[in-house]
């Protein structure tokens, strides 16, 4: 507790210094051509490879409109370290900012974000759900100031990998997030698959990074493959899942492939920096074009790659099939 407030104390003060540089600085700049410099605030949950990819992408979707950062946009970026906490101050400050526009990325954030204000556009993404997040309407038609981009990765498609390379798996170990809604969102889709495969399942929660490892652990021998879907705080945490899990031979298929690149052994997943590039040019739609949030339907990628480890195959001992290695080319 006494770490976890530090840090807080010390996200507050920097917080207050950046925001007396905003207050006196960037609301009232204006390019060499007398327009506005607009400013975007950024809320990100935590650092991992998939969520820093996605703000990535939408950096270089916005400067290939046109939009450069320190130009004619000034981008305040800040990373809440994966702590919710984190996350409404961070939001409180963007809102008190009066940006014009917030950038929420992974739905903790987004849920801090949209929690308070209806009137600053917000755009999401690395959120599976936002309705069932309480974010929007429906994702057809938000309705409020709220839109974006899924990262809904095909769950199904993901379980079928699974038997691919595992024939003889019986039991699935379910390891996610307790607390994030994205995650169970995707478990109840990976469950549905499973009981239609025959396959039982176990479900492996955390609430918190400290407990990773000790619950891989405790699949050890009841299991045989762990799914983890797009679950942030797994992500941020997958070298501790493979020191555990591929010595104990239980592969992992991963939501996405950031997760394979830390140790997991395969997935079906989603392009972040793609989905980052789609999220900013809907930013360009409403800083430029004047799009109304609540009529933009929720955004998705229609296509998943294949993408598996081969080094983490070897420790196991598991041998690719011929159709998934002739994907992979």
């Amino acid at each position: 507790m006494k770490t976890n407030g530090k840090r807080l104390c010390a996200l507050l003060c920097a917080l207050g210094a950046a925001g007396v540089v905003s207050a006196g600085g960037a609301k009232d700049q204006t390019t060499e051509d007398g327009q506005k410099v607009l400013r975007i605030g950024v809320v990100q949950l935590v650092e991992h490879a998939a969520l820093d990819a996605a703000y990535e992408g939408f950096v270089d979707g916005l400067a290939e409109a046109g939009y450069i950062d320190g130009e004619n946009i000034v981008i305040d970026y800040q990373n809440a370290q994966g702590e919710q906490a984190n996350c409404i101050t961070i939001a409180q400050k963007l809102v008190n900012d009066n940006d014009d526009l917030i950038l929420a990325i992974a739905t903790p954030a987004a849920q801090a974000v949209a929690n308070l204000t209806r009137t600053i556009p917000i755009l999401v993404t690395a959120v599976t759900d936002p309705a069932s997040a309480r974010l929007v309407a429906s994702n057809e038609a938000p309705g409020g100031n709220v839109t974006g981009t899924s990262d809904l990765t095909p769950v199904e498609a993901q379980i079928n990998l699974l038997t691919q390379l595992l024939p003889e798996a019986k039991t699935v170990g379910m390891l996610y997030c307790s607390s994030e809604q994205n995650s169970k969102y995707q478990i109840d889709l990976a469950k549905k698959t499973c009981d239609s495969l025959g396959l039982s399942y176990i479900d492996a929660t955390v609430s918190n990074s400290n407990e990773i490892q000790q619950v891989v652990q405790s699949l050890i021998g009841k299991v045989d493959a762990i799914y983890t879907p797009t679950d942030n705080m797994i992500a941020a945490g997958m070298a501790t899942v493979s020191i555990v899990a591929t010595p104990a031979k239980i592969p992992v298929i991963c939501g996405e492939g950031g997760m394979v690149d830390q140790g997991g052994l395969a997935t079906y997943g989603i392009n972040y920096y793609e989905l980052g590039k789609q999220t900013g040019a809907m930013a360009v739609s409403i800083l430029r074009d004047g799009a109304n949030p609540a009529e933009m339907p929720i955004q998705y990628l229609e296509n998943a790659d294949l993408q598996i480890n081969m080094e983490t195959a070897e420790a196991i001992g598991i041998t690719i099939p011929e159709e998934l290695l002739a994907e992979l080319q």
